[in-house]
């Protein structure tokens, strides 16, 4: 009988909490209080004033009781960044940057793009690294990570995502003030000769890649240059560079040497390359011709062993800013000629190398080939030009660009071989003359080329 009893109870309370209307036991909204931040606040711009480069000695803040106001803008979630924030001082129209080392390689699941956050400074400390400003822990004169047991102690997450608006700039505008921000490019493409048949170039999956694989964007606005650098541990490493044009977001930073200034991305959809290329109108004479039974000119460097060796034999050397110019050059028994900025603390170095005129008139089916070495690669700054018009003057002759593979070479040694263009120049006919224009830029577009080996031929 008390068994029934209790059932019974049990079944009406039961029904009674069934009959009540679902609203009146609705939990009440949690409201999100705004976070009481004991101390005074401060922005990157001033706690990078604390560094002075002058003397360069790591600055340690102590009893400050200051919180710097910050913004996320890397992810390491694609593996391009490791164990570091980004930060900025605004989601939009930002004025200063700097990078936060932090020992942990999962950061985006706490401290996600666009977060905002509070780093609290007394303990930290500042540094340049690389030209690189960065906050981290002392450690025996380095600047190292802030160690796990002690990241809540210095970044308070707060609860706003913030949308991050890119500063769109120019690559001829990139400043040391532009460091560490999120920005944007636009109207750009890779090098040709990243993407070329024969070797179309991944991200930093080539063997020559090291650390970090550094792939040349130009504006095809005003044909400036950059690097975009990913790291050989990034997970799209291995993906093939984007053949189009249009443009890309990323963190603007240096180089490992400090020499010239590289864009990394956050992942491949920062990319947007939609555009069609904007490559200069190269000759193109269309006959497909391959056969040739006679060669009308040639030069191997076999005998030249100075400049005026080489300016003997008809050839114009010129820089034309009085610089250097190509030099002969020899190794291992093969004499070649050679050009490079490296040393010379010219910005730009703009130097020609012009062939004596060939008479193309009587010669059907003509190609012209020749071989290139390149070394210590930083940036793609060989190009290959031709005229049947030649003025005596480099700067006032009409020049037609060639299709010419220029390799890319190692970035920190002696290229590995050369290779060979082979070029239908057929179409042309009477004296023509063909040019090598180096347009290198001390110390970050500092490649040395070798070429050797020319030749035209034809019928």
């Amino acid at each position: 009988m008390k068994n029934f009893n209790l059932i019974a109870t049990i079944l009406f309370i039961f029904s009674v909490i069934s009959c009540v209307k679902t609203d009146d036991f609705q939990l009440p909204e949690s409201k999100t209080e705004e976070m009481n931040i004991e101390g005074d606040i401060t922005g990157i711009s001033a706690v990078k004033s604390n560094f002075k480069p002058e003397t360069e000695d790591i600055y340690v803040f102590s009893e400050t009781n200051t919180l710097m106001e910050a913004y996320v803008v890397s992810s390491d979630e694609g593996g391009n960044f490791y164990k570091e924030l980004v930060l900025q001082d605004k989601p939009e129209n930002p004025i200063a940057g700097i990078l936060l080392l932090v020992d942990d390689n999962s950061l985006f699941e706490t401290y996600n793009f666009g977060r905002k956050i509070y780093v609290k400074l007394d303990g930290l400390a500042l540094w340049s690294n690389n030209g690189v400003h960065q906050l981290g822990i002392q450690n025996r004169g380095d600047v190292l990570a802030i160690p796990p047991s002690r990241i809540d102690d210095h970044i308070i997450r707060t609860e706003e995502t913030a949308e991050i608006v890119p500063l769109k700039i120019e690559i001829s505008e990139f400043t040391e003030v532009h460091e560490n921000l999120f920005i944007e490019i636009e109207h750009v493409q890779f090098n040709r000769n990243l993407l070329r048949e024969q070797h179309h170039y991944t991200f930093a999956g080539e063997v020559t890649d090291e650390y970090d694989g550094e792939r040349q964007l130009e504006s095809c606005s005003t044909g400036a240059s950059a690097m975009l650098s990913t790291s050989t541990f990034s997970g799209f490493k291995s993906l093939y560079l984007p053949e189009n044009s249009g443009s890309v977001k990323g963190i603007l930073s240096r180089n490992f040497y400090d020499d010239y200034f590289v864009i990394a991305v956050n992942s491949p959809d920062d990319f947007s390359f939609e555009g069609d290329r904007c490559d200069p109108e190269f000759l193109n004479c269309e006959s497909n011709t391959t056969t040739r039974s006679e060669i009308f000119f040639e030069e191997n460097f076999t005998n030249l062993s100075s400049l005026s060796a080489l300016e003997n034999n008809g050839w114009t050397n010129i820089n034309v800013n009085g610089g250097k110019a190509f030099e002969p050059g020899t190794f291992d028994g093969n004499r070649y000629v050679r050009v490079s900025a490296f040393n010379t603390e010219e910005t730009p170095m703009e130097a020609w190398l012009v062939s004596p005129p060939v008479d193309l008139e009587s010669v059907s089916g003509a190609r012209l080939s020749f071989e290139i070495m390149s070394s210590y690669d930083n940036a793609t700054i060989l190009s290959v030009l031709i005229t049947e018009e030649f003025t005596g003057n480099v700067l006032t002759t009409q020049w037609t660009p060639l299709d010419a593979v220029i390799p890319i070479g190692p970035t920190n040694q002696y290229g590995k071989g050369f290779v060979k263009s082979d070029i239908d120049i057929s179409c042309l006919k009477g004296a023509i003359n063909f040019a090598f224009r180096y347009l290198g830029a001390a110390p970050d577009k500092s490649t040395t080329y070798d070429i050797d080996n020319i030749r035209i031929s034809g019928n």
